[in-house]
């Protein structure tokens, strides 16, 4: 299987040499996709000096900071027409240890068409975060799970692995949201279609370098589309009933 790391960046020039160079240690045989926003640091130079000494490493510059979701649509898009077998999505920032990528692709490989890296299932832990950061998170993706019918214990997780022939039955320019609600929304449209995702441990830690991009914007944007996709489920549900009810003449 044909792996492809979609790495979206901004201001990463103190990150990218190490990840990238442990990606390629962890996958030997794959490829990556440096997707970068326009950033300021040059990142994107830092990246293709090492893409010439790696080899395998392609970077997608971009003119402009658009967001965590389209990075990835736009690297999926770019993996999609290069035949890549399978995408990973993971931050540059070295929370996602690129030492667990291997066990991450493993369930693609028996059919699993989204492989989730979780830190909420036995054996996944987050050893840096204070309790309150951790009831917020977790609190966020039961909400997503009882709303959506999701059984997904870490809806919300960014280092996950996608199968592409399930990616190509998607249609990405219609999945709007970003950061968390980009997670969520991948999770339930791959649900929606009889898809099959599966959990796999991991061990989250926060950024070693930088400074961390994610929004009070981004958290509240994944409330309210969770919420909103989760009337639009409810009054689905109750349209089907009504139907049955008709049919069968109650």
């Amino acid at each position: 299987m044909r792996v492809l790391v979609v790495l979206p960046t901004y201001n990463e020039a103190e990150n990218i040499e190490h990840v990238l160079g442990r990606i390629r240690a962890a996958l030997p045989q794959g490829g990556v996709l440096v997707v970068d926003d326009g950033s300021p640091d040059g990142t994107a130079d830092v990246a293709e000096l090492v893409g010439k000494e790696l080899g395998n490493i392609e970077v997608l510059r971009r003119s402009e900071k658009s967001g965590l979701g389209s990075a990835y649509r736009a690297g999926f898009a770019w993996g999609l027409e290069r035949g890549w077998d399978a995408m990973v999505e993971m931050d540059a920032d070295l929370s996602h240890e690129p030492e667990a990528l291997p066990g991450l692709v493993a369930p693609l490989e028996h059919g699993v068409d989204l492989s989730v890296g979780s830190r909420y299932v036995p054996g996944g832990s987050i050893p840096t975060w204070a309790w309150h950061r951790r009831l917020l998170s977790e609190g966020g993706n039961r909400y997503a799970s009882l709303l959506l019918g999701l059984h997904v214990t870490d809806s919300t997780s960014g280092f996950r692995a996608y199968r592409a022939d399930m990616l190509r039955r998607m249609d990405l320019g219609r999945v709007k949201a970003d950061g968390y609600g980009f997670q969520i929304e991948m999770v339930y449209e791959i649900l929606r279609r009889g898809g099959t995702v599966s959990e796999v441990p991991i061990r989250f830690v926060d950024r070693v370098e930088g400074k961390s991009k994610m929004s009070g914007h981004i958290v509240v944007e994944a409330l309210a589309l969770v919420t909103w996709w989760g009337l639009l489920r409810l009054v689905g549900v109750a349209r089907r009933r009504a139907s049955r009810s008709v049919r069968h003449g109650g």
